[in-house]
């Protein structure tokens, strides 16, 4: 076993080494033991801090979750209040949720790239998918709906619902950087060039949006007032 971490540092490097393993080889593929090995602590450790591989596997979930949410509700607030006295527009709001996690230095740290990974695999799993990304993130991805709402009047709460699941398997697939991409295109494009990968969903996203807005069946128009008779009857 490698030198053991300082005390103070054991919970975050329980918290690291967990992420890296299970982003790599999902839930059911860890064991705290591999865990423990990797954080260089004792096997008791990370049971000890943390509780059962479940309540592990959250907390690894929750703790970079928290910063995402923070750098998009921060995104999403600049944009309304730059549109003021309007509504945002749609690519304005779509750079709001995409930007803070696909640009940026964070980008070059190998343990955000392993919680994106991690982020797919959850979105992609029945058993965690409709937990997780409900607890954690909905809250703040209703606000981005909302505001959606208010840059599309009248557009289809069905359409705006299927909307976002498209927009969020793409983002799903572009967070896993599968390098299916990359042998596709001939190298044209990169998996792992997620700054590209944002700039082209922006405009494939809001263009999809809009889209579904125009595409929805106009509101019929309201009957006319019918006229009363000298009486005052409808005539």
């Amino acid at each position: 076993m490698k030198t053991p971490p300082p005390k103070a540092d054991r919970r975050t490097a329980i918290l690291d080494a967990a992420e890296a393993e299970f982003s790599a080889h999902g839930f059911d593929g860890v064991t705290l033991r591999t865990i423990a090995k990797r954080a260089g602590v004792d096997l008791a450790l990370p049971n000890y801090y943390f509780g059962p591989k479940k309540q592990l596997f959250d907390a690894v979930f929750i703790r970079r979750a928290e910063i995402v949410n923070q750098w998009r509700e921060d995104a999403l607030k600049a944009a309304i209040e730059a549109a003021k006295p309007r509504p945002p527009t749609v690519e304005a709001i779509i750079r709001a949720y995409l930007e803070p996690m696909l640009t940026g230095p964070h980008l070059e740290d190998q343990g955000w790239k392993n919680y994106y990974a991690l982020v797919a695999y959850v979105n992609n799993s029945p058993g965690w998918g409709g937990r997780l990304m409900a607890e954690h993130f909905d809250p703040l991805i209703r606000q981005f709906l909302d505001a959606l709402r208010l840059s599309l009047p009248g557009m289809d709460e069905k359409d705006l619902f299927w909307g976002y699941q498209c927009f969020s398997g793409a983002l799903t697939l572009a967070l896993a950087q599968t390098g299916r991409i990359d042998h596709l295109s001939g190298g044209v494009c990169q998996s792992d060039d997620l700054a590209d990968a944002c700039e082209h969903m922006v405009h494939f996203i809001a263009g999809g949006f809009e889209a579904a807005r125009r595409a929805a069946p106009a509101a019929l128009p309201a009957p006319p007032a019918r006229r009363r008779s000298a009486r005052g009857t409808a005539a």
